[in-house]
Parts: C-alpha cells; structure tokens; sequence
C-alpha cells in the first residue's frame, strides 16, 4: 500500500535556504509563462510532499501548516486511512458518472450526511465538485421548493467566485471587481460583528429582521444564506442568539435557512459544524473543504421535502459524486470519529486562545482573538483604534512565511490574520507556530 512507505517528511519546521529557495523561484519563472496571472499566490513556496502538519518544498525546507490549505485538511497530510481508500479506489475505477451508473461511495456519503448534519428529520443529499457549486445549487433549491426569488446574505460573506456566488459574496476586490453584470434578486443585510457593531444577538438579529422585512418583504425571500462563522470575510463570530432569532424568523416566514458549513464544517470548531453550538437546525447545509481530506468534492444537505422538490434532472454534474472523492469524505470521516478530532480541535482552540490573548496583552495591534475550536483569528488594528491596519497584517504574514510559517489573511479589510491548523497536529508544533507567530507581531508592533 502506498501508505506503508517510509516516511520523507520530517516532524519539525526547518528552513535550510533563503525562502523560496531555488528551485521554487524556477518553478514560479515556469508558473508565470503558464499560468494565468489571474490566480493569485500567497505564498512562492512549491511543495513536493506533504505529511501531518508539515510541508516539504523542492528545496527541502519543511514549512509547518497553519492554514490547511484554507480548511481542507483538517484531518492531516497524507493520512493513511484516505492514502489507502484512494488507492484502492482508483485501481477500482475512477469515474462513470454517478447520473449514467451509480454506485456505493456515493450514497454512503450521503447517508454520512444525514446522519452528520444537525436535526433528525428526514434528509437527501447531493454532491458536487465544490463549495460554490454547492451553493449555487443549494439556492436554486431553494427558489425552486418555495417558488420565490431573493436571497438575503450578510456583510462580509463569501461564498464563491461562479456568477451567483459572486453576487452572494460581499468583497469587490479581487473577488468581484469589473466581472458583472452578476446575477439579480440578492440582498445584503448587516451581519453581527461584535467587535465593531457591539450589539447583542437578538439586537443584531433584530436589525436584519427589520430590514429584510420593509427593504425586501419577507414575501419575496426565498432562502437566508449565512456563514455560522464567516471565513474569508474576517472569522467574524456572530454574538450569541444571533443565529437562533434568524432561524426561528425564517421558520416562522416560510424562508429556507441555508448554513454555509464549507469552512467552518467538518470538525473544525469543535463541533461537527458550527451551528451546532447554539442548537440551530438549518434547513439546508452546504459543505465543501474539509470533508474529503483534499479530494474535491462538496455536498447539499436537505430536508428531504426540500431537496426532492426538484424535478428528475433538475441536480447534477459530470463529476460530482465522483467515486475517488466519495471514498476520501468516508475514510476522512471515519479518521475525524476514530482519533477524536472534535475534541482535540477543541483543545487546540484552548491553547491558541490563551496565547493570543496574552500576546495581545503586550501589543496594541491586536484589536481583537476570536474564533471557535481550531478556527482562530487575530484582527489588528491602529493602536487605540479599531481602524483597521492591513499593512501590519501583511508584515505579519511576510514575517511567518520567512520562518517556515504558512498562515493566512483574511477580512474584508485585509487585516486579520486566520489560523486553520490540521487537528492532528501536534501539542510542540502548535507551540513553535504560535511562538513564531508571536515573534512577528511583536516585531511589527
């Protein structure tokens, strides 16, 4: 089996060369003849393996994963369990379309859905290849099952680069800008970010309420779409009783509640997704990133009167489902339940909240550490401000990446700075990525 093989990837961060090394500046000199500048790239560092929470570049150095290639590989690099169900599986056969000759894996991701996602109703699933896929689909349901149109999404949000969910996703640049006309009937409300808006919950909830209710008429709305804790948008976490008032007003008004779980799924706060913290039951769950281990594959979860509302035909896609990625999502989660991943994403949570907020004791860039789990962010700001200071974030990063660090930006403004290690990474490297990352606030600051 492939997942026997000796071991090339050491267990430490160790940087051996100036970064990017050598060979990966000749990889990006052949990247920029081939590639199109379209794509951005945050980090010029080319990998050529990767085991656990370290990456191992072309040149050697081995760089510690804090940001899980955005979530995705929440159980790991080169995870024995996904090596040998992707193995077997590709000898097995790779694709037939699950629309011309099904098979298993597909159902039994759904069926792990159904079980997975919050409420025991009676649910049906789909899959696609990714998370804007999933939201696409998760809002054509949803305007087909209630026969309405608009759909109201927060400030902040992200939710894809397709035409609708760019529409549905706030930033302009570089997600939105000069790609219009986009697509219609989406309405954006404010969202609770505590640390700007310091309102209550309900308070915020109640202000969202009011103005879906005389901006768009509550008749008009097909589906709320909401991130439980947004990604891109800055790890914004909703105050608590924000999510509730906005399920119970949606259940309340015939409005389907859509939970964007693509980051935030999967294990990754703690929970197996975030809306479990506060008990809410969405009526759809999209899903994406963490749950096929870096297979692409995501999924739409539904009540079952919801999802099979949609004509024979009305779903699909030549390779969602795909049979490679089906067993990837089943041996991911059957890796998160046997080695307790909840749990430790929970304990790792613990630690880098208690080291960032002492950091931020010592230095007054950091406005604000929140997060869930193992979904953790710093937002930096002017000294004595909340101004925003994307400048400092940048320093930040450029300081990590030099010492064998990958962490992430994020925020609408450029200027927080988001940590998504593995779950299974280990209680010494947390530590030296932390130290690290405290090291560079500390010189910025």
């Amino acid at each position: 089996m492939v997942s026997s093989l000796t071991s090339q990837v050491g267990t430490e961060r160790k940087v051996i060369t100036d970064l990017p090394g050598p060979k990966s500046q000749e990889l990006h000199a052949r990247r920029k003849a081939a590639v199109s500048a379209g794509l951005t790239v945050g980090f010029p560092i080319y990998i050529d393996r990767a085991e656990g929470a370290i990456l191992l570049d072309v040149d050697g150095n081995q760089l510690l994963d804090m940001g899980s290639g955005i979530a995705v590989t929440g159980i790991g690099h080169a995870v024995p369990a996904l090596i040998d169900a992707v193995s077997n599986q590709v000898a097995k056969f790779t694709h037939t379309c699950f629309m011309v000759t099904p098979y298993e894996s597909y159902i039994e991701v759904c069926e792990a859905l159904s079980e997975l996602t919050p409420g025991d109703h009676a649910k049906t699933s789909a899959l696609f290849n990714s998370g804007a896929e999933a939201i696409e689909n998760a809002v054509k349901i949803a305007r087909l099952a209630t026969g309405k149109s608009a759909v109201v999404v927060f400030e902040h949000a992200y939710h894809g680069r397709t035409n609708l969910t760019m529409a549905l996703t706030a930033k302009n640049m570089p997600y939105k800008d000069r790609f219009g006309p986009f697509a219609p009937e989406v309405y954006r409300v404010p969202m609770s970010y505590p640390f700007r808006d310091g309102l209550s919950g309900a308070e915020a909830a109640a202000r969202a309420i009011q103005i879906i209710e005389t901006d768009i008429g509550v008749h008009n709305v097909a589906a709320l779409l909401i991130e439980p804790i947004q990604g891109e948008g800055g790890f914004v976490v909703p105050a608590d009783g924000f999510l509730p008032a906005l399920s119970k007003w949606t259940t309340d008004n015939g409005v389907v509640f859509i939970a964007d779980e693509i980051q935030s799924g999967f294990g990754r706060t703690g929970d197996w997704f975030a809306v479990d913290h506060e008990g809410v039951i969405p009526d759809i769950v999209t899903t994406a990133k963490g749950l096929a281990g870096g297979m692409p594959l995501a999924g739409v979860t539904g009540r079952a009167e919801l999802m099979n509302a949609v004509h024979e035909g009305g779903l699909g896609g030549t390779y969602g489902g795909n049979p490679v990625a089906a067993v990837a999502a089943l041996a991911t989660i059957q890796t998160l339940k046997e080695q307790n991943l909840l749990e430790r994403a929970k304990d790792l949570g613990e630690t880098m909240f208690a080291s960032l907020r002492s950091l931020a004791k010592d230095v007054a860039i950091i406005g604000d550490v929140r997060g869930r789990g193992a979904m953790v962010a710093i937002e930096l700001v002017q000294p004595g401000t909340k101004t925003p200071n994307a400048a400092a974030a940048k320093a930040v990063i450029a300081y990590c990446q030099q010492h064998g660090v990958v962490a992430l930006i994020c925020g609408t403004d450029g200027n927080v700075i988001r940590l998504l290690p593995p779950l299974i990474i280990s209680d010494d490297q947390l530590a030296d990525g932390l130290a690290v990352l405290g090291d560079a606030v500390r010189s910025v600051h």
